[in-house]
């Protein structure tokens, strides 16, 4: 008996070395998989509920990873002007006016290929230092029940006006960059004092100024606004989920934030930054966007998700007021001779 219980006790010993020995070898393993697997790492000033589907579905695909290090605009051009002698990031994924920055600053470095050469001109740098990759326009988004009780639909900013007890929503210009691109847009195309002057006449009509981009839209799908004045995904979100409203394109024209990529000079995964940069202008990138309900217009008029977007009445306006400082005196104006002026 006692010779039996030895023999146990011997296999029993063998057992627990092979286990633990496989255990051993299986996580040595994995970290020599995860160290072996490629990454980029992508500073970013865009909300993480945008990136975060996009990295995850270029990982899944590619087997590459997206290392997204989020910053505010003024801390990303900080750390990446404090990297500039040894980059430790690959790409910036941020609005237009910080790639402009970026590109000043000899941050970019330029990049192109088979695929971003289909994008129209106006949404690539002229130097091609970043490409963008997608746009959202702000629209009219008027209440259904609304639009039965008037003669006709607003066509026109100006429309707008017309008929005084017309309730409006809007983002406040303070609060968001998207809405404050609209007032530097208007007075871009319109001239300064023309802009004024209608945003004097509409201010009585505004039962909000709201801190968020999707409040303009809810309000108007409660029907607690009869017009909002908002991005178009916010729009499209709400659609989507059944609320009563209609998009309008403004007939003049509108303002838009476009999005997009740059290369970062030096960068040292350069293959994987432009595969990346690729990959977002292409259908996948599209599909991991909508898949979360994050509905940008595509700059890529190639791809199946573009067609998605009824793009044939919008009309794009360029914003040409770029310089900062500028921007915040026009900003101070709005404030002073709209926003809180009482004397309508």
């Amino acid at each position: 008996m006692r010779r039996y219980l030895s023999v146990l006790f011997v296999s029993y010993l063998l057992i627990i070395a092979v286990v633990s020995g496989s255990t051993y070898l299986t996580g040595q393993a994995g970290k020599q998989q995860a160290k072996d697997i490629k990454s980029i790492t992508v500073y970013t000033s865009l909300p993480l509920e945008q990136i975060e589907p996009l990295a995850q579905d270029f990982e899944k695909s590619q087997e590459i990873r997206v290392n997204i290090v989020p910053l505010s605009e003024a801390d990303l051009l900080v750390r990446a002007n404090s990297q500039k002698e040894k980059p430790q990031a690959d790409l910036i994924l941020a609005n237009r006016a910080l790639l402009e920055q970026a590109k000043a600053a000899n941050l970019l470095m330029p990049y192109t290929s088979e695929q971003l050469d289909i994008i129209p001109a106006r949404f690539i740098d002229k130097d091609n230092f970043w490409t963008g990759i997608w746009y959202d326009p702000i629209v009219f988004v008027a209440n259904q029940d609304f639009l039965k009780k008037m003669p006709q639909p607003p066509a026109k900013w100006s429309d707008l006006t017309k008929v005084n007890t017309v309730r409006v929503g809007i983002t406040d210009f303070l609060a968001s960059e998207s809405s404050a691109n609209l007032l530097y847009t208007l007075m871009s195309n319109q001239g300064e004092q023309q802009t004024l002057t209608f945003l004097k006449q509409l201010h009585p009509q505004i039962v909000q100024y709201a801190k968020f981009l999707a409040t303009p839209v809810r309000m108007a799908g409660l029907g607690e606004v009869d017009i909002a004045i908002a991005v178009q995904s916010e729009a499209m979100r709400y659609l989507k989920d059944s609320f009563p409203l209609t998009i309008i394109h403004p007939e003049e024209g509108t303002a838009y934030l476009l999005t997009g990529a740059g290369l970062v000079n030096g960068a040292p995964q350069q293959a994987e930054a432009k595969l990346f940069i690729n990959w977002l202008t292409q259908d996948n990138a599209q599909a991991a966007l909508q898949r979360n309900k994050l509905y940008f217009v595509p700059t890529n008029p190639e791809i199946p998700a573009y067609k998605s977007y009824d793009t044939k009445n919008l009309k794009l306006l360029e914003n040409k007021l770029v310089n900062q400082d500028q921007q915040k005196q026009l900003l101070d104006k709005w404030v002073q001779t709209v926003r809180l002026n009482t004397k309508q």
